[in-house]
């Protein structure tokens, strides 16, 4: 499918919902249909023909909180204050960040920390898609263009589903209250019309690491300007807490990694000489690298090829950070197999992306 450049669209024109999602169900049709109107945007993300995602930029965060409320009355594993947890990282904490859906990022989240299965994430996608997609169809004008590299393009996938079947529910209203009647917890089950994507659990190259801050309080603060004194909820002990190690002669970049993830999910460590850093890699032996480019002494590629050598950390996610931004340079970072690219100066939404590529 071309893309459509929005340009093109100076007035809104008449639309017809129907073939627009029938052009996008192809089997080569990969990315995301964005549609405008005057009330608001349609994000529909597709792979391969299959729906994998779907939101409304002016309900993105509401659906979600009233679907997980239905799903917290089947499963135990959400607790009470789930919503205002997920609102203070997700939704206020990164608001003018250029990240185009944060939901999806608290999705992922809710499945690395165990809150929910991968399965359950299916689920919510599709109950979150039909609304979408029933709001869809109530469209009238607008413009749209088509994209074919998404935000979710690294990002994890928990299901495909069938966009033609999404549609006959919604058409058919009567067709959906049977098959709630008939399948009273129909959000824990697998659905007819989709594939679940049962994501390959990591192996387990680490031992498990130590707890870094010791124990926590059963809440403590959000260590931000904005929500300082606002109380989270404490995961339970047997979620992982992620160390990242951020390699950087700048102590500036570190704090700002710091501020930028959540202290219930991720430890950063800091360390500013990159030849010190080799003996803490091997010490630490952290779950995600983030490592400067541009270090004396011994730079980002070097210390990357170096680990790269040792049989320990042949699979550790080593992310290249750098204000360099020339083909030259990420051919060079390939070249010593590191695993991603992060560019100077990046915004909360951009760090977020990256590492839940690798550790979801």
């Amino acid at each position: 499918m071309k893309t459509l450049p929005i340009s093109r669209y100076r007035f809104f024109q008449k639309l017809q919902p129907l073939p627009l999602l029938k052009k996008i169900t192809g089997k080569s049709v990969t990315g995301c249909l964005q549609v405008f109107s005057t009330s608001g945007s349609w994000s529909i993300y597709v792979d391969e023909g299959k729906l994998i995602y779907a939101s409304y930029s002016e309900k993105m965060f509401e659906p979600l909180y009233r679907n997980l409320q239905r799903l917290s009355e089947q499963i135990s594993t959400l607790p009470d204050g789930i919503k205002d947890q997920l609102r203070a990282i997700f939704e206020t904490g990164i608001e003018n960040q250029a990240i185009p859906n944060p939901d999806y990022l608290a999705i992922c989240w809710l499945v690395n920390q165990k809150y929910i299965s991968s399965s359950q994430a299916a689920m919510l996608i599709e109950q979150l898609a039909l609304e979408v997609i029933e709001s869809f169809l109530n469209l009238e004008e607008g413009s749209y263009e088509f994209i074919p590299e998404s935000f979710l393009d690294d990002m994890p996938k928990f299901c495909h589903l069938n966009v033609r079947l999404l549609v006959e529910r919604c058409l058919t209203p009567q067709n959906e209250a049977v098959y709630r009647q008939t399948s009273p917890s129909y959000q824990s089950h697998t659905s007819q019309f989709f594939q679940i994507n049962e994501l390959p659990s990591k192996a387990k190259t680490t031992p498990k690491l130590p707890k870094i801050h010791g124990s926590k309080p059963a809440a403590y603060s959000i260590n931000t300007k904005e929500h300082r004194g606002q109380q989270i909820i404490q995961p339970p002990a047997d979620r992982k807490i992620y160390t990242i190690l951020c390699i950087d002669d700048s102590p500036m970049v570190s704090n700002a990694i710091k501020s930028y993830l959540d202290e219930q999910t991720f430890s950063v460590i800091g360390v500013t000489d990159s030849l010190k850093a080799l003996m803490q890699i091997i010490r630490i032996k952290p779950d995600i690298i983030l490592l400067d480019i541009s270090m004396p002494n011994l730079d980002g590629y070097e210390l990357c090829s170096l680990l790269r050598k040792h049989s320990y950390f042949k699979n550790t996610p080593v992310i290249m950070v750098s204000e360099k931004v020339g083909f030259l340079d990420r051919a060079k970072a390939k070249m010593v197999r590191a695993s991603g690219y992060l560019t100077k100066p990046f915004k909360q939404g951009d760090l977020l992306k990256v590492i839940f590529k690798h550790i979801v």
